[in-house]
């Protein structure tokens, strides 16, 4: 095996994992070690990769050739396709031993920041050594940070979830994805995604939300105080909120929207009027909107702003005053490709469409689903009776909603094609 001797476990999360060709498989996510029944330091017999899908897979230790800070590799292109399930005498390294409270032999206290595995001669990888921060109690003072052998610490070997913080193993997914942090939580026991999650900041922890299946998203909003709860609301989409709102009973809906402010609680409860499975119901409030005397460098500065999603970025609409939802009188849209065929100082007025007729906000999600696919929209403009804009249908909002309501749970996840004996081989 052409690698270091000893690789530090938190520097290998997010790392690809390649196969003989080079071809990427997934991403390292932890490594599965088993405990033994004497004082030796527990074997590592394997890494747990993300596949496409959200599928983690196991990875023995025997099957990978090389590691390093850039990658892992494989020897053999047949793996195991079988989702990934701890037995009870393993442990995860990183979902279980980041931020353990331990103490030293000294009798200083401290929390775990990484674990190293070393390869033996004998060709055994085992966990021999820790990183440790001492703790100072002082807020403004990081401890001094300590590289001990595994057998000179003491707490590692209390499996429980309880006397942890969060912050090692935030640094170790503070790079996800908001969906592949989602999944990662997955993982977690219940009490330990809940303080993980409270742990985020109100932004990143409403992207995740967005992610995680409504029974999910229930229990760790159920988790949080309701002043952080309704912060967090504030920071989610309105559409998702509303959908996160929908899993919970009426007087607590009435209890967070009262929490949040105004301007953010309106449009949520304007989408909480519309029944289930209808336009109204599915549509983000929150549109790119302009005037028709806007400019196509106007229209090109505010789509390229960071927080829009790239299917709400894909269209302006226009419309009269005024320009928040519901609008003056809808006109028309114009898509982003046409913006960059046109000359920067022309008027939105002069090329907007509006040849195709927009939704109600009564329309179906099977309608809207047909008329997406006929004229290959990426977004459709919904208007009420009066012809004002309320809002728009983008393809997400309707894969989201066209899906099976377990589609986000990992464990509901579809089955890669595979062998008979459920492994995946080179051809």
């Amino acid at each position: 095996m052409s690698t270091p001797n000893r690789v530090y476990i938190a520097r290998l999360a997010g790392v690809a994992v390649f196969d003989p060709n080079g071809d990427q498989v997934g991403r390292v996510r932890d490594a599965v070690a088993r405990m033994r029944p004497t004082q030796r330091p527990p074997e590592v017999v394997g890494l747990v990769a993300e596949m496409p899908m959200r599928r983690r897979i196991f990875l023995s230790i025997n099957r990978i050739t090389s590691i390093d800070p850039d990658a892992v590799v494989l020897g053999s292109g047949t793996l195991n396709l079988r989702r990934f399930e701890k037995r009870p005498n393993e442990l995860l390294v990183l979902q279980e031993l980041l931020d353990r409270r331990v103490q030293l032999e000294s009798g200083q206290a401290g929390s775990v920041v990484d674990v190293a595995m070393e390869h033996s001669r004998g060709g055994e990888w085992a966990l021999t050594r820790v990183a440790v921060r001492e703790q100072t109690g002082r807020l403004t003072r990081r401890g001094h940070l300590h590289q001990v052998e595994w057998d000179r610490v003491r707490g590692l070997g209390v499996m429980g979830d309880s006397n942890r913080g969060t912050a090692n193993l935030l640094a170790v997914l503070e790079d996800m994805r908001p969906a592949d942090l989602a999944n990662a939580l997955q993982d977690l026991p219940d009490a330990r995604r809940n303080e993980v999650a409270a742990a985020l900041d109100d932004e990143r922890l409403a992207d995740v939300l967005s992610e995680l299946p409504e029974r999910d998203q229930v229990e760790i909003l159920a988790a949080l105080d309701r002043e952080r709860a309704a912060d967090v609301l504030e920071e989610m989409d309105p559409d998702d909120a509303a959908d996160l709102l929908n899993e919970l009973p009426p007087p607590e809906q009435d209890v967070l929207l009262d929490l949040m402010e105004p301007g953010e609680a309106d449009p949520v409860r304007q989408l909480l009027r519309y029944a289930s499975g209808t336009a109204g119901s599915v549509m983000t409030s929150e549109p790119v909107i302009l005037p028709p005397d806007a400019t196509v460098a106007e229209a090109l500065a505010r789509i390229r702003e960071v927080q829009l999603s790239p299917a709400v970025a894909a269209q302006v609409f226009v419309t009269r005053a005024p320009l928040t939802t519901p609008t003056g009188r809808y006109l028309g849209m114009v898509h982003f490709q046409r913006l960059l065929r046109e000359p920067p100082a022309d008027l939105l007025g002069g090329i907007v469409v509006n040849d195709i007729d927009p939704l109600r906000t009564s329309t179906l999600l099977t309608e809207i689903t047909r008329r997406m696919a006929t004229y290959d929209m990426v977004g459709m403009p919904v208007v009420d009776r009066s012809n004002r804009l309320v809002g728009a249908v983008t393809v997400d909002d309707v894969l989201d909603h066209s899906l099976p309501r377990d589609w986000r749970d990992r464990d509901a996840a579809p089955t890669p094609s595979a062998t008979d004996d459920g492994t995946l081989d080179d051809e």
